[in-house]
């Protein structure tokens, strides 16, 4: 079965929005970024921050393209109304991450206490992780998302019982049906969320002895220029 992918784009008007954002960034250098909705705004943002830099597209699997470009700026905004985005990128980065939101035209800043509360979370499931004994490892069919190679090589690694589960679109509720499995490793998109659910690319590599994720699962993304 064929797939075509067709990108949604925003048409809101972002008048007042840069109105705002070229108030109050007059100083710095600032990486421009956002999700495909808002991929043609970048332009526009850049035409009233000349120093600034466009990162491009982030997706919630995958922020590198303002890990690549994190030494030329000093902080970055985010254009968009997620949340998730901007803390993975200021917990990746390491930097101040301001995010300016078109539905409602106001500029926020990634707080300190966000970006804590966001780690320690990931830390205690690296903890639940390493604590049970049955693993299971979702495997998702979607096209972009499917990842069997990296779910098999986790199997192979992983010193502990496991099995693998596989689902189109996956209803984190069903999860309760495998009452045996203790914890779940998502391959899949990492908005998934869930008490039972740990993102494998959350989970330092050195317990898994898995080196790099299997490069079959990148998704494209438009890059920085």
């Amino acid at each position: 079965m064929k797939v075509v992918f067709i990108d949604a784009k925003a048409s809101f008007d972002i008048a007042k929005l840069k109105k705002k954002i070229s108030s109050k960034f007059k100083k710095g250098k600032f990486g421009l970024v956002t999700s495909v909705q808002f991929l043609s705004q970048l332009e526009e943002i850049k035409v009233i921050l000349p120093n600034s830099v466009i990162a491009g597209q982030v997706v919630g699997c995958n922020v590198l393209n303002t890990i690549k470009i994190k030494e030329k700026v000093n902080a970055f905004i985010y254009i968009g109304s997620a949340y998730f985005y901007p803390i993975e990128i200021a917990a990746k980065t390491k930097m101040p991450v301001y995010v300016a939101n078109p539905l409602t035209n106001e500029i926020s800043l990634v707080s300190k206490k966000e970006v804590e509360e966001y780690e320690k979370k990931k830390k205690g499931k690296i903890l639940k992780f390493l604590s049970v004994k049955k693993i299971g490892i979702l495997v998702s069919t979607k096209p972009g998302q499917e990842n069997m190679k990296l779910a098999l090589l986790i199997k192979e690694k992983l010193n502990k019982e496991s099995v693998i589960g596989i689902s189109n679109t996956l209803n984190p509720d069903s999860l309760e049906n495998f009452s045996d499995v203790e914890y779940w490793i998502n391959t899949a998109c990492s908005r998934i969320e869930h008490p039972k659910i740990i993102n494998f690319e959350d989970i330092p590599k050195e317990y898994l002895n898995v080196k790099s994720k299997v490069e079959n699962f990148r998704p494209n993304l438009i890059k920085a220029k």
